[in-house]
């Protein structure tokens, strides 16, 4: 088992989310000597490899705890070759990753997920600390603003048809019992740390998550630690669909209840070519549409965060690791202040 975490030795951080944008994240803070980072990880991908693992084993799904193992691995590049390699023979192993097998062989062997991460966490030399939300098994739920309910991360990551109502609130449906309860070291390390990052990721069903398990909303209320939103740079067919800047901030604080204080936003746009094609998926550059009025209620930082090889658009490691690093490790910068309250 890992030695209990010191988490004054160094700047404390957290980060809330899920999916590929928070493997982005961490693999840009992951070399930071002043920091010392703890991953909150929503537990409610249902796709692919980690969809069928919980669908035949009932397990936890280990697909966006690997991605955060990987990422904060100083041996990231040679386990992302093996561990994320697919099987491709045996029937029943076709499709897993080899990462999400030893997951849940290690969950199953110690007879808990979390050791099972810690586990594999030591194997990897994770420079961190991995934490899932909850270790209860539930279910992700959307309700559209037309009433209909979508049940299953998945299903709401990926609508299908060309039309779909805007999504009007997402809820978490238990397993095996009236309640999901939130993993205990979440809720201390949200005491602790001075800063908490939550995305960049999918809104509704990688951030959001999260804040739906008892407990962790009512923790950041009352931490001491400044909140800073990492912009999408990219709306989403189906989830975010003209959605501002704006608009992505206020739904989060609704499900925080509480203001973000610092707002980290991409300024630099991609060629047209690359545009074009996200166009066809419905998909539009996250705008600010009032840049005086969002000043007076929030700091922000703008810059060029962007990627876009191979013609997707993401957020760079190598700019994220620019900026982050530096901004966190400034006492000026960390101290929680309001730029102005808003009415």
């Amino acid at each position: 088992m890992q030695n209990p975490r010191v988490v004054n030795a160094r700047r404390a951080i957290a980060t809330i989310g899920g999916g590929s944008g928070q493997f982005v994240l961490l693999s840009a803070l992951r070399d930071a000597e002043s920091l010392d980072v703890s991953a909150i990880v929503s537990m409610t991908d249902s796709g692919g490899s980690t969809g069928r693992l919980r669908d035949e084993l009932g397990i936890l799904p280990p697909g966006d705890i690997l991605k955060c193992i990987l990422a904060l691995s100083p041996h990231r590049d040679m386990a992302r070759k093996l561990l994320l390699k697919r099987f491709t023979g045996n029937q029943r192993l076709r499709g897993h990753s080899a990462g999400n097998m030893l997951l849940t062989m290690l969950s199953q062997y110690s007879g808990s997920f979390s050791t099972g991460i810690e586990a594999l966490a030591q194997l990897l030399d994770v420079r961190g600390e991995i934490l899932p939300v909850t270790t209860d098994k539930s279910t992700l739920v959307a309700q559209l603003t037309n009433g209909e309910q979508i049940y299953g991360e998945n299903a709401i990551d990926v609508p299908r048809g060309n039309q779909r109502q805007k999504i009007a609130n997402v809820f978490l449906v238990p397993h095996h019992s009236d309640q999901i309860t939130v993993f205990p070291r979440v809720i201390e390390r949200l005491r602790q740390v001075k800063a908490v990052i939550l995305g960049p990721g999918d809104l509704y069903t990688s951030i959001i998550p999260n804040l739906l398990v008892p407990g962790v909303r009512e923790a950041l209320q009352k931490s001491p630690a400044k909140l800073i939103y990492i912009s999408n740079i990219m709306t989403k067919f189906g989830e975010t669909d003209g959605y501002t800047l704006e608009s992505f901030v206020s739904i989060l604080e609704h499900y925080i209840g509480r203001p973000v204080d610092c707002i980290i936003y991409n300024n630099a746009t991609a060629s047209e070519a690359t545009l074009k094609n996200y166009r066809k998926q419905r998909s539009m550059p996250v705008k600010i549409t009032n840049r005086k009025k969002l000043l007076k209620h929030y700091e922000i930082v703008e810059t060029d965060l962007l990627e876009q090889d191979s013609g997707i658009i993401r957020h760079s490691v190598e700019k994220l690791a620019n900026v982050l690093p530096s901004y966190l490790a400034d006492d000026a910068n960390i101290e929680r202040r309001t730029v102005q309250s808003k009415t």
